[in-house]
């Protein structure tokens, strides 16, 4: 299948579109601008209730009626690009795609030599996440604002976070077997300027922040690109490998055994980090570990390696050529699984998994703010879908002003795409082309030359909550998408198979959760027979451990939960949770959600969903939940909580 990299398919149309657009847009600016000074966010509304002569009030003051005059100005040329605009839409594609080479050996074609289907296996890792990228005035509405500075600094949080090293640290205790998260507490080991590793000393806390920094101001990024990230140019220390930390059961012991990465490759860390937007939503405060380029670290959960043989302070020696200085996580209490029975990981994480292979986003729906995320997000990322949807009365019902919002980004080659709108939207929802994206990813090759494949769909449903008959609606035709794209891109037969499914994914915003009592059809939708919930015992019944996806946007700047580990450290207690979360509405007279604690059901409304089938996949294979965590890195950027899954490949006989 030819993948589409532009939107239309010659450049006349792309030229005519261009010119259209110019029109259109200072009157949606104006527009945007005009209508985002009168919707204040939490944050602004503090901050003029402690500045009287607050700046942002003068601005608004001054410019409203200049924005006014020049909105009116503007109307006639938006108007004549309108006409020009719309039936234009006829011929525009569904999605752009756009690949960033790369010939290294973190690169898409490296990555498909790595897996011949036999061995061990292989874990493959997800994350979804909704973004709230809507124009500026529309974002406020869910409490945030800077739509374009968002952009930036999600796709730098997510890069730094899925680059980091991987490292598995093993509980060496009488009471405790469980090996901890081999992504989502990936730390290096502390190493001085020779390149050879120290042992971590003193007592080892619980963490998942790190640390980096690069020398002579240099980007991290930049240094783990040329092949500085560990000793000497010449070591070529993969950071991808996983670094292994033993950690005994006694304190008092002899400390720690790092256990160098076996050579050979290099880290591959964004090259495109630029400086971070200075807005509330993102300002780097102390403690503030979300993103690891960060000056600070949480006091409570960094451990500084002594970089020089004399380095008492923790700082690098001024000849250190590792830009990175992390903390050794003890995982003993935190890793124990509460639940004996569980058959994996899971955890609240302040950072995105390491060696993140698939990303899944919702409701990017700016495309300015979808083009800054496609350029940060390509420092890690090779293959990138966005600005998927429709525009206009093309492939749905009603008039769409905004497309799907779905983004989707890959380090493996993608084969086939398809998109299709969800045609039963209503009221403001019937405005967003809301639909599926569906992918065929390849993920290796058998000696045999068949190609090992993957199935990724990702979705958002209609939102408004009293629809639940429309939501079932977008489920049933989801699976019935999905099953037309497997025929269709599928070059297999029972007698001569060409390709082998490793996994089938299914991910997004399904706007509906396992525990209210009004969500009680989509609960028992068939989609959840079919496929596999992690978090999920049964309709309306949650794990003890599965926490709400969902924000309450009143706090979202509040000092206890503005930076990840903050966020992190709310959500591991329940009175944390029953105060940042948004939870199941109440029938019960009494006022709002703070009000009403004890009439709060479960750990808060979880509609971020990561699903992974059984059917349909090499029969010789079996796909098994490996870790699945809760992801606080995006604090202060999103109102909705990231989630993240491994999945382990392996042959049926096979231990995973």
């Amino acid at each position: 299948m030819v993948l589409y990299t532009t939107p239309f398919p010659n450049n006349c149309l792309s030229a005519l579109h261009a010119v259209s657009w110019a029109l259109i847009f200072p009157c949606y600016w104006l527009a945007d601008r005009l209508l985002a000074s009168f919707i204040p966010t939490t944050y602004e509304k503090r901050q003029r209730a402690d500045d009287p002569c607050y700046l942002q009030l003068l601005c608004t003051v001054l410019f409203t009626p200049v924005y006014l005059a020049l909105l009116v100005a503007s109307l006639p040329f938006a108007f004549l690009g309108f006409l020009l605009w719309s039936p234009l839409q006829s011929a525009r594609r569904p999605y752009i795609y756009s690949r960033l080479e790369d010939k290294g050996p973190t690169g898409g074609a490296a990555l498909l030599s790595e897996w011949k289907g036999t061995g061990p296996g292989k874990s493959f890792c997800f994350a979804t996440a909704n973004l709230c990228l809507l124009p500026d005035s529309l974002a406020r509405l869910n409490n945030v604002f800077n739509t374009q500075a968002r952009a930036k600094e999600i796709g730098q949080r997510i890069r730094n976070g899925a680059s980091r090293p991987q490292i598995k640290i093993y509980i060496d205790s009488p009471t405790n077997t469980s090996i901890s998260a081999a992504s989502f507490s990936s730390l290096v080991s502390p190493q001085g300027s020779d390149g050879v590793p120290r042992a971590v000393p003193g007592s080892i806390k619980r963490t998942a922040s790190v640390e980096y920094k690069g020398d002579s101001g240099r980007h991290p990024s930049d240094e783990a690109a040329n092949g500085l990230a560990s000793g000497d140019p010449g070591d070529g220390g993969n950071l991808e490998d996983a670094c292994i930390v033993r950690i005994s059961g006694d304190e008092g012991g002899r400390p720690p055994e790092a256990v160098d990465p076996p050579n050979g490759g290099q880290a591959r860390n964004g090259a495109g980090g630029g400086s971070r937007g200075q807005t509330p939503n993102h300002s780097q405060r102390d403690g503030d570990s979300g993103s690891l380029g960060s000056p600070s670290a949480s006091r409570e959960s960094l451990v500084k390696g002594r970089a020089g043989v004399d380095g008492g302070s923790g700082e690098p020696g001024a000849n250190s050529k590792l830009p990175n200085k992390a903390s050794v996580v003890k995982k003993a209490a935190a890793r124990r699984r509460r639940h004996p029975d569980e058959a994996f990981d899971h955890e609240v994480s302040a950072f995105f998994p390491a060696n993140l292979d698939f990303l899944c986003l919702q409701e990017v729906f700016d495309k300015r703010a979808a083009a800054k995320l496609k350029d940060q997000l390509h420092g890690y990322f090779e293959y990138i879908l966005y600005d998927v949807g429709v525009y206009g009365c093309h492939g749905c019902c009603s008039f769409k002003c905004l497309n799907s919002g779905l983004f989707f980004a890959s380090r493996y080659p993608i084969m086939d795409v398809a998109y299709h709108c969800y045609p039963n939207g209503r009221f403001s929802d019937s405005l967003a082309s809301k639909g599926a994206l569906y992918l065929k990813v390849q993920v290796g090759s058998t000696p045999q030359d068949q190609r090992i494949v993957g199935y990724i769909s990702c979705t958002h449903l209609h939102a408004l909550s009293e629809d639940s008959d429309i939501r079932c609606e977008q489920l049933n035709m989801l699976q019935d998408w999905l099953a037309d794209f497997r025929k269709s891109t599928s070059s297999s037969s029972a007698a001569n198979p060409e390709e082998l499914v490793a996994f089938d994914i299914i991910c997004g915003d399904f706007n509906f959760d396992n525990c209210s009592s009004d969500d009680k059809l989509e609960q028992q939708h068939s989609l959840f027979t079919r496929y596999k919930d992690p978090c999920r015992l049964g309709p309306g019944e949650e794990k003890p451990w599965a926490i709400g996806t969902l924000l309450d946007q009143d706090g979202l700047y509040d000092e206890e939960v503005c930076t990840p580990d903050n966020l992190q450290k709310v959500l591991e207690s329940e009175e944390g949770r029953r105060e940042y979360l948004a939870f199941p509405t109440s029938k019960s007279p009494g006022g709002g959600q703070k009000g009403r604690k004890e009439l709060l059901k479960g750990n808060g409304r979880r509609i971020d969903y990561m699903l992974h089938g059984e059917e349909g996949l090499c029969p010789d294979w079996k796909a098994e939940v490996e870790e699945f965590s809760f992801i606080t890195q995006l604090s202060g950027l999103t109102d909705h909580l990231p989630v993240a899954m491994r999945l382990m490949v392996s042959a049926g006989d096979d231990e995973a």
